[in-house]
C-alpha cells in the first residue's frame, strides 16, 4: 500500500490570515519599537557622553550681568543715550560749580574776616547759578554776608547782616584774583536785647523795647549793701553816619517800700507813699520831723504849730491826720535833710550811709552803666548807618554802602 505523501510545514507559504493584514493597516509593525510604546535606539554614530563642565557654567554666569548691560545699552535708541550722557554730564559740571562755590565762600570769609578785624569768620553764601560762568566774567550777582559778631563798645555782641551786588573781581584768573570792588550794600545792624542782656548781665539789668526810639531799663543795683530797683529809659539816636548812641533819661533807685533817689539834677531822695503813711502813724517819728524848722515849713507846718505838736498829741493828730500831710511828705527831698541832720534819716527807718552812697552816684555814671553805644569797625569806612528803631527784639539800623573796595592790601597792615 504505498505510503501517502509527507509535506513539510512552510510558514511563508501557509496563507495570510486576513485579518493580521488589516491589523498591520490599523497599526503598522516598527521592528525598532516592537512593543509600539514610541521608544527609539540610541544614535550609535552620535556623540558620546561626557560629565558636563560646572566650572565653565559657573564663569559664563558671572560674565552674563555685564553681558546684559551691554545689551540693554545696544538695544537703547540713540536719543535715550544722548539724554542720559547728557544727564551725567551736567551733574558732575553742578557738583563741580558747587565745590568750587564752597572754596569761595571760605576765601571770602577769611578775606572778611582780616580786613574788618573780626573775631570770628563770617558766613558768606555766594548766590546765583552757575558761579564758574561769573567768575570767568569776573563779575558776581549777589553775596549775602552776615556777621554774628562784632565789638560794640561795651557791648561785644551785635549781628550785621548785609547783601552786596554787583560785585567786580579784580585780578587775573584763574588764582590770581585779588580783591572785589562791591557796587552797592544793603543790610542791616541789630543789638539784640537778648545779647544785651546777658552781655551785661553782671550789672543785673534787662533792656526791653519802650518806644519806637525808646528802650527801658530796669533791674537791680547794689548800693552800700542795699539793693536798689533800678528803671531808667534810654532815648537811642544815630550818631552821625557810623554809630548809635544812647541818651539816659528818667534813672530812679527804688528802695522798695522806702524811698526812691533819683539822681538827675537836681538829685532828690524821697520817701515812698508807705513809708509816709508809717510816720504819720508814729508819734514820736513824727515829732522828729517837726522838730527840724526847715523840714517843718516845707510841710506847711508853721513853726509855732510845730512846737505845739511837740507836746500835745492833739495838736501832733490834728497836723498829721490831714490827708495833705502825706501827700507833701513824699514830695519832700530829703537830700538837704541828710546833710544836716543824719539822724534824722536813721530815725525815718533809712540809712545814712546807703543815703550817702546814693548821692554819690552821679548822673554820667549810670549813664555809662546803661550805654548801649555802637560803631562801624574804622575798617569799613565806607558803610553807613541809618534808621535807627527800637523794635521787640532790639536796636536795628539800616546799612548802606557803595563802591565798597575789599582789595588784598586792606586790613593787611
Amino acid at each position: 500500500m504505498p505510503s501517502s505523501p509527507s509535506y513539510a510545514f512552510d510558514s511563508e507559504q501557509r496563507p495570510r490570515n486576513p485579518y493580521d493584514e488589516l491589523a498591520e493597516l490599523a497599526d503598522p509593525y516598527d521592528p525598532d519599537d516592537p512593543l509600539g510604546l514610541g521608544l527609539k535606539a540610541d544614535d550609535e554614530e552620535g556623540d558620546s557622553w561626557s560629565p558636563p563642565d560646572h566650572r565653565r557654567v559657573r564663569r559664563r554666569r558671572r560674565r552674563r550681568p555685564f553681558g546684559t548691560v551691554r545689551a540693554a545699552l545696544r538695544a537703547l535708541p540713540l536719543l535715550l543715550k544722548l539724554v542720559i550722557g547728557l544727564a551725567a554730564g551736567t551733574l558732575i559740571l553742578v557738583l563741580a560749580d558747587r565745590c568750587a562755590v564752597m572754596y569761595a565762600e571760605r576765601q571770602a570769609a577769611q578775606r572778611v574776616q582780616q580786613q574788618l578785624g573780626l573775631a570770628t569768620a563770617p558766613e558768606v553764601t555766594i548766590r546765583g547759578f552757575p558761579f564758574l560762568t561769573q567768575v570767568l566774567d569776573q563779575r558776581l550777582e549777589q553775596v549775602d554776608i552776615a556777621v554774628p559778631d562784632v565789638a560794640a563798645n561795651r557791648v561785644s555782641l551785635a549781628t550785621v547782616r548785609a547783601s552786596a551786588r554787583d560785585i567786580r573781581l579784580t585780578g587775573s584768573l584763574p588764582d590770581a584774583i585779588d580783591g572785589a570792588v562791591v557796587g552797592s550794600l544793603k543790610g542791616e545792624v541789630l543789638l539784640s536785647f537778648d545779647d544785651l542782656n546777658r552781655e551785661l548781665g553782671a550789672s543785673q539789668v534787662r533792656f526791653s523795647e519802650l518806644g519806637h526810639d525808646r528802650v527801658r531799663a530796669s533791674g537791680k543795683l547794689p548800693v552800700a549793701g542795699q539793693e536798689f530797683q533800678l528803671r531808667a529809659e534810654a532815648r537811642i539816636r544815630r550818631e552821625g553816619t557810623r554809630g548809635i548812641s544812647t541818651d539816659v533819661s528818667g534813672v530812679r533807685l527804688d528802695l522798695p517800700g522806702v524811698a526812691t533817689y533819683r539822681p538827675d539834677r537836681p538829685a532828690g531822695l524821697f520817701l515812698h507813699r508807705p513809708a509816709a503813711e508809717r510816720i504819720g502813724r508814729d508819734a514820736s517819728k513824727a515829732k522828729a520831723m517837726l522838730s527840724v524848722p526847715a523840714l517843718a515849713r516845707r510841710l506847711g507846718v508853721p513853726d509855732g504849730a510845730a512846737r505845739e505838736a511837740q507836746h500835745s498829741d492833739a495838736r501832733l493828730h490834728e497836723i498829721t491826720g490831714s490827708p495833705r500831710f502825706v501827700k507833701r511828705l513824699t514830695g519832700v527831698n530829703l537830700v538837704d535833710t541828710l546833710a544836716d541832720h543824719p539822724w534824722l534819716l536813721r530815725r525815718l527807718g533809712i540809712d545814712p550811709d546807703v543815703a550817702t552812697a546814693l548821692t554819690r552816684l552821679r548822673p554820667p555814671e549810670l549813664s555809662k552803666q546803661l550805654a548801649l553805644s555802637f560803631r562801624l569797625p574804622e575798617q569799613a569806612d565806607e558803610l553807613r548807618l541809618r534808621h535807627v528803631t527800637v523794635e521787640r527784639d532790639g536796636i536795628r539800623a539800616e546799612l548802606s554802602g557803595r563802591h565798597l573796595d575789599f582789595g588784598r592790601g586792606r586790613g593787611t597792615g
